[in-house]
């Protein structure tokens, strides 16, 4: 069972807890493009299921039918306690592979890209990590825990990693030697030179104890959270993509064809040195960090929070419903568009272009809204969406309005 979709509710709560307590606090962590962000992210992720193929799902089911020890009885205890400390130890692997290999780093980037910490960064997920992420916990199967017990055990370490995404609670003494903490996951999270690479269990902290991994916060060097290669954009597209993008022009632009297959399984960081010459890469200078933060008007603010409220209506709409292949299909890629132009307002684009994919977006909305009706959908049943879209005509109409001008005062 999948707990997290359980979970979500819980989530929203904490977060609007969080919130509160860094107001009173006089120590907030949220900025709003930052956090809408990283939830237009998560969103992303879940909704992922809706368009792309379980091929991992295909092969544990091959290898539970054909490769696996006998299955494990999912009623008694002990199923559940080596299903919860091997899916962490799988998972701490996953992690570090994710962070010392660029084919797996490029789907694991996103999580890392906020520059804030907060328990919206926990929501920032990939959209990518079903190309390569079940490798590794193929050994689960092999072993004979149920597929029923293995999701579910999985769900709960992922939900545990909910609430180590928080600056304000502090080190937790004997605890963190043995859990994963919000104390050595900000180390995690750290684009510092004493940070990097360490700190990669999801709920046992152990493993990098065991393993050479562990560095504990420390209060004479504060975290610096984000990226090296600062992303410096709202982009979901770009956020998921990114280093796949390089990756990819790396191995087409350097000589050596040995090179040009090298990238695709070099440890993270190398580059073709010819390539390197010719087309280096900024890094973040931490002596002197600023982080990515255009200002918004307070009316692009709230409209960039409403568009925020209506995918996550539209992704509960999706998940609660029996949808078609290709109705998925249409849904994420709704989602995916509003997250698009919604990244376009809190960069702060030109008007002409934010009017260019508003109407672009909105277009496709209501050939959408028109097929689904011709299709014998009753127009109460489609309702929301239309009221969604005249709000957004609305809100288009007052921004674009014509301004007055202004007469200036001639001196006598």
């Amino acid at each position: 069972m999948n707990l997290v979709v359980y979970a979500i509710p819980f989530f929203a709560l904490a977060i609007v807890l969080e919130l509160i307590y860094g107001w009173l606090k006089q120590r907030n962590t949220y900025r709003l493009n930052d956090s809408v962000s990283s939830l237009f992210l998560g969103v992303l992720s879940q909704a992922q299921r809706f368009v792309t193929l379980g091929v991992g799902g295909v092969i544990y089911l091959l290898i539970t039918d054909h490769f696996s020890t006998p299955l494990m009885d999912p009623r008694h205890w002990s199923t559940w306690v080596l299903a919860m400390v091997f899916y962490d130890f799988c998972y701490y692997w996953l992690h570090r592979m994710g962070h010392e290999r660029t084919i797996l780093w490029a789907a694991h980037v996103a999580h890392h890209q906020s520059e804030d910490y907060n328990l919206t960064t926990a929501l920032r997920q990939t959209s990518t990590g079903f190309l390569f992420g079940w490798v590794f916990f193929v050994p689960m199967y092999m072993l004979g825990i149920p597929a029923e017990v293995v999701i579910t055990v999985g769900s709960i370490n992922l939900i545990y990693q909910f609430w180590v995404h928080t600056e304000h609670i502090p080190k937790l003494g004997f605890f963190e030697w043995f859990f994963v903490t919000p104390s050595n996951h900000r180390a995690h999270h750290a684009q510092n030179n004493l940070y990097m690479d360490c700190n990669y269990g999801g709920l046992f902290i152990l493993w990098d104890r065991l393993f050479g991994t562990f560095q504990e916060e420390r209060k004479d060097e504060p975290a610096v959270f984000g990226i090296r290669g600062a992303l410096k954009s709202w982009s979901p597209v770009k956020a998921l993509t990114h280093v796949y993008v390089d990756m990819a022009q790396d191995s087409r632009d350097t000589a050596l064809w040995r090179d040009k297959l090298r990238v695709w399984v070099a440890r993270t960081g190398w580059r073709p040195a010819d390539v390197a010459l010719q087309n280096p890469r900024a890094k973040t200078d931490l002596s002197d960090f600023k982080r990515y933060d255009p200002k918004m008007s307070r009316s692009v603010s709230l409209y960039c929070f409403f568009q925020l409220v209506a995918v996550v209506l539209l992704l509960g709409a999706m998940q609660s419903a029996e949808l078609a292949y290709w109705h998925g299909v249409a849904g994420w890629s709704m989602l995916l568009a509003t997250a698009v132009t919604t990244a376009l307002w809190m960069e702060g684009r030109a008007a002409s272009a934010l009017q260019y994919w508003e109407l672009l977006r909105l277009g496709a909305l209501g050939l959408l809204l028109l097929l689904f009706w011709s299709r014998g959908v009753s127009l109460s049943a489609l309702s929301p969406a239309l009221v969604y879209a005249g709000l957004n005509a609305a809100f288009l109409l007052f921004w674009l309005r014509p301004q007055p001008l202004r007469q200036s005062k001639v001196a006598s």
